[in-house]
């Protein structure tokens, strides 16, 4: 047997039983024993138990390969929000298949030598710089404005796992969370609300997300349609983004922070994977507006936008320099848009009328209160007022419909 094989039998024979009944309960000799060599070996190679914990430290697969497969899980994830969640994932099933070493290391390290726990301290920030890479590419290619350094974010999400660990691991009967799935539907959530916040999510009242009112005011349909044709002389990026705002309800902020990736279309559907504050969710971008139909689910002002496209930025809009494009960028095009253009109340159009103008549409056309609620992100709270708008729409369609039938006809019905 060589001196290599015998030491990695060695490490892999105290891993196991460290994994199975803690570094304390272990002994040199069941190490020996298990990797079928002598006790006297053992301390040949490794001087004692803790030089033996150390090179399980520093040597065996699950911890030298655990900062590998976070980076796969990361770089796999098409989303923000889905990356995060399937780090996490992973890192917790790591600690959650040795719990007992787990146990060791938090209630035992007073007692590992300094080596030991410079180790132990070593493979944590290896974990924290995988994810500090991550963090910092999202960063630089998409709209997001973080309120702490990259390594500062990543020190804290992994802190927050290795608590969970502590004290998943060494207490019962807790009410801090329902199960492991519940804490990081949580964590993330956290994470994406409250540390990493789009780069223009203050913003002017009319470029916010659909705001709580109590009126709405639609844009009638020859208006839409005047501003979809000025939007569309003006370039091709200004006929998809004016496109989206009526074919999909979302806001400039959430236009703005939109990445190529994040459009998904073919034959069958066109969908827009938007990823915010509050969460992820997909919209589907229409092809009828204000009853006409612009272009297919392959072929419209979007997709037409992005074949004339010879850049390779990762952001679905762009401005005159190569960056992506901001809220307030989008709302000055709008205004371009509706230069000395009126509405009925004899009033600006208003950038927040064109997502007010889609969903009064949606509900119109059948869309349910809850549905549109899933598509906007919103409260079925907050939603009333479309409601209401839609009906008084459609009363008074049905009032011109009566209007056209003949009173004598109606009396025959």
């Amino acid at each position: 047997m060589s001196s290599q094989t015998t030491r990695q039998r060695l490490i892999q024979a105290a891993l196991e039983l460290f994994v199975a009944q803690g570094v304390s309960s272990t002994t040199t000799r069941q190490i020996a024993a298990a990797a079928e060599v002598n006790e006297v070996t053992l301390f040949r190679q490794f001087g004692n138990k803790y030089g033996l914990l150390l090179a399980v430290i520093q040597e065996s697969t699950p911890f030298t390969h655990l900062g590998e497969a976070l980076s796969q899980r990361l770089t796999s994830a098409s989303h923000f929000d889905q990356a995060l969640m399937a780090y996490a994932s992973l890192y917790l099933r790591s600690l959650e298949q040795v719990p007992e070493l787990i146990r060791s290391l938090i209630g035992e390290a007073n007692q590992f030598p300094p080596e030991n726990r410079e180790a132990l301290g070593a493979r944590l920030t290896e974990a924290t710089q995988v994810l500090t890479r991550y963090l910092a590419q999202v960063i630089e290619q998409t709209a997001l404005s973080p309120m702490l350094p990259p390594e500062k974010l990543a020190s804290l999400l992994n802190g927050l796992l290795l608590g969970y660990a502590a004290i998943e691991f060494t207490s019962e009967f807790h009410q801090l969370w329902q199960d492991r799935e519940d804490f990081l539907q949580g964590l993330v959530q956290l994470f994406l609300s409250a540390v990493v916040a789009p780069a223009s999510s203050i913003a002017p009242a009319e470029t916010a997300e659909i705001p709580e009112i109590h009126e709405i005011h639609d844009l009638p349909a020859p208006l839409v349609q005047e501003i979809l044709q000025r939007a569309r002389k003006a370039s091709p990026q200004d006929s998809a983004l004016a496109y989206l705002l009526f074919a999909t309800g979302l806001s400039p902020n959430e236009l703005a922070s939109l990445q190529r990736s994040q459009q998904i279309s073919s034959s069958q559907q066109h969908l827009l994977q938007v990823v915010s504050s509050s969460g992820s969710r997909q919209v589907a971008v229409n092809q009828w507006i204000a009853g006409s139909r612009y272009g297919s689910y392959l072929n419209n002002p979007l997709t037409k936008w992005l074949k004339s496209r010879k850049d390779r930025h990762p952001a679905l809009f762009i401005d005159e320099n190569g960056q992506p494009v901001t809220a307030e960028a989008i709302a000055q095009r709008w205004q371009d848009w509706t230069a000395d253009l009126l509405t009925p109340d004899s009033q600006p159009p208003a950038l927040a009328q064109a997502a007010q103008t889609w969903a009064v549409e949606m509900l119109m056309r059948g869309m349910s209160l809850e549905n549109l609620s899933i598509l906007t992100g919103q409260d079925l709270a907050k939603l009333q007022p479309y409601a209401r708008r839609a009906r008084e729409k459609l009363a008074i369609e049905q009032a011109m419909q009566l209007d056209r039938r003949s009173p004598k006809a109606s009396e025959r019905g």
